[in-house]
Formats: C-alpha cells, structure tokens, sequence
C-alpha cells in the first residue's frame, strides 16, 4: 500500500502540475475558524474570566453555569473551546473526572432539536441512541444514569444556544438544571454561547431562576487587534514572504468596519491566498483580497437567501423576474416596481408552484423584511387620492442578483 501511496503521478495526469507546484500557504488549516491557536491575541481577559468559572471543578466543586455574549467572529468559541481543552488537560493530569462536551446547536442534524441535542450529549459520553424514534424522557434518563455512574463534572457547551430555544422551546434547559439538582454523584456546567444580548430575558422565570449564571461578554475587535490576530496565522498558515503588512492590514481594515469580525478577516486572508494559488501568483496582493472580498459577498448573500422562508423565496424570485422582464422592455432605467404588480405577479408563482398565496398585507412584510436584509430596496411614494405604495429594486449587485435568480430558479421554475 505505502509503495502505492509513494508513486510519482503521471505528468499526463490532471493533478500533476497542482502536486509539484510549491503552495503559497504552509498550513491552510490555520486560516480556519475552526482551528484554535496556542494564543488567542487580545482575549486574554476573557479566557481569564472563563477559567476562574470553571476552575473548582478541578478541585471537586460544583460551578455556576455561564453565558457568554458578542457578536459574530469577537472570539466568543475560539476562547470557550480553548479554555475547555486546557481544562481537560489538566483535569487528565490531576486525575480529575472532567468531561466538556462541545455542541453547535445551529448544526442540522447535530443539535437542532431537543431530542437531537440529547443523542448527541449521549453520544459524547459513548452512548449510542437511534437517530430517532425514542421518546425524549427516554434519552433525559440515560443521560441522566451516564453522568451519574461515577463522580464527575460535566461540562455542556451550547454555541448558538438561541437558534435551539428558537426552534424547541427553553424546556432543554430547565431539564438540565433539574437534572443537575437530582444528581448525587456527579454536576453538571452549561454554558451558553449566544449574539443575542437579550437571550436570558426571553426565557421562562422557572428557567431563569434556576440557572444562577454568570455573563461575559466579548467586545468586537478593533482593526489594530485585527492585525494582531491575522499576524499570528500568517505565520503559521503561509510560507515566509507570501503575504505582506499591507494584505493584514487591509483583511483587517475590511473586517473592523464589519463588526470586528475576525472570522471575516480569516476568510478574506485564506481565500486571498487561494485566489493567488489560482492565479500562479507567487504573493498575495491586495488584488487577491478584493477578488477575496467579491466572492465572500456573492456566497454570504446566497446563503441569506436560501435561508428565508418558501413565501420570502417566491416573493424574491417574483421581484427579480418581473425586474428582468422590465429590463428586456428597455424600461428599467425610468420605471420601478410598485407593490402592486409585485402581488399580482407574486399570485401566479405561487399558482405555478402549489403554493398559498399570502395577503397583500403579509406580502408587504416580506417585502419589508427582505428590504432590511439588504437585498431589496424599497421607497414609499405618494399617488394623491389613491393613497400611498412603495417602488421596489433590487439592492444586489448583477453577479449576486444572477447567482440568486440560478439558486431560487430551480425551486419555482
């Protein structure tokens, strides 16, 4: 086998020239959110505060469960991750009985549901449950014998824990803080990792009062500390002298108007090296970030779209069709869509597709909606005595408004 895996690849073969190429990056890996570095740059507060939580486990003691708040790419998982695998480690050194399970719960077929959330749960404490088919009450109760078999501290980490109450209901939570007051051998430690600053006012009194948690929360990044951050995976995920200051600089530039979004600034980093790779260019330039940047745009755009809901998606591809319709016309440039010719038209897709058509009212907030999403844009005007309508176009750019026609196209059409 190893003298297969040793063969040199036929310079006739596609992949050849890819294989002897020498590649720009060192460890592309590293320019992933999902790789948690030795040093987290300007987090150092936070995993300071987040290891003073969890630290009495280390020493037999029950912790307070934890929340944690910010808003996309300010570090929030990168640092609860690293903090939880320190813990670990030196509970393995201790001898200490420390598990930390690790759960996204926007992941689909992960922890989107309740029951889903508890296989997986049992599953990283090596229990194996069917996917379905077991009452819920079920799978509380071994996990409730799993944990308590021995003494030992679990900790359950729930990344993304709003998009689950959104869907199943806060009833997860007070189960598990139920669970963890009836437990005679063993505790259990949630944390919750959430954008919404407002998640624990949402929640059932009962589930409130029951949690005792404490709160971090993660300032965005400034474009200074993004620098910092990118620095440090240049120099791990490129070769010497690939990327430049002036490439940081300007990732994290783009980045720091966006929030601070370091997951951002990584994305634009690594796809600016993959587009040179492409190229055959030996640097990443600023040339490569800005195609970088088009290509984020057009993907993050996309993803929004396919996320709204089928009525949202007809109202879109109704938008966009009669938009296309009008430019063949030669009419687009002193002409824009009003509300109503958008219903009429919006009544037939759904009448090619089996679909219920909404209200003209519940139309109009969908259209509202996509408006403060930013793919359309919509201006209301005045028609006298007949009252007042909006005129609506698209906010997309051609590259993004054509990937988006292709993507709902094939759902309506």
């Amino acid at each position: 086998m190893s003298k297969l895996l040793n063969r040199v690849v036929a310079p006739e073969n596609i992949f050849a020239g890819y294989i002897e190429k020498e590649s720009v990056f060192k460890d592309k890996r590293v320019l992933t959110a999902a790789f948690i570095p030795e040093k987290i740059p300007h987090r150092e507060n936070e995993i300071k505060q987040l290891t003073n939580i969890l630290a009495p486990v280390l020493k037999g003691y029950t912790t307070n469960n934890a929340f944690i708040y910010g808003t996309v790419g300010t570090g929030k998982t990168i640092c609860c991750r690293y903090v939880l695998s320190q813990l670990e480690e030196a509970a393995i050194a201790q001898s200490k009985a420390v598990k930390a399970l690790y759960l996204n719960c926007k992941m689909k077929r992960v922890a989107d549901t309740e029951y889903r959330l508890v296989a997986q749960l049992l599953k990283g404490l090596g229990v194996s449950v069917p996917d379905t088919g077991l009452p819920t009450d079920v799978l509380y109760h071994k996990l409730f014998e799993k944990i308590d078999e021995k003494r030992q501290h679990i900790i359950i980490a729930l990344d993304e824990i709003d998009s689950l109450v959104r869907k199943t209901g806060d009833g997860f939570l007070y189960s598990l803080t139920r669970m963890n007051s009836e437990l005679k051998n063993a505790s259990i430690t949630t944390i919750g990792i959430t954008n919404d600053v407002l998640f624990l006012e949402g929640l059932d009194v009962r589930v409130r009062s029951s949690l005792s948690e404490e709160e971090l929360v993660f300032k965005p990044y400034d474009a200074v500390q993004l620098q910092d951050v990118l620095q440090e995976r240049v120099f791990e995920g490129f070769r010497e002298d690939v990327v430049g200051p002036e490439v940081v600089s300007l990732c994290a530039a783009i980045a720091a108007q966006e929030h601070g979004d370091a997951r951002r600034a990584l994305d634009l980093l690594r796809i600016a090296g993959e587009t040179a790779e492409r190229n055959n260019d030996n640097k990443v330039t600023d040339f490569h970030v800005n195609e970088a940047q088009d290509k984020i745009d057009v993907e993050r755009t996309v993803e929004v779209i396919k996320g709204q809901p089928k009525q949202s998606q007809a109202v879109l591809i109704t938008i966009i069709k009669l938009i296309e319709a009008q430019k063949k016309q030669g009419r687009w440039s002193d002409k824009r869509l009003l509300t109503g010719s958008v219903y009429e038209s919006y009544r037939e897709t759904c009448g090619r597709n089996n679909l219920k058509p909404l209200t003209q009212r519940r139309v109009g907030d969908l259209i509202s909606e996509l408006d403060m999403l930013g793919i359309i844009s919509t201006r209301v005007i005045s028609k006298g005595r007949y009252g007042r309508t909006r005129e609506i176009s698209l906010a997309l750019n051609e590259t993004i408004a054509h990937k988006a026609e292709r993507t709902l196209a094939d759902k309506f059409y």
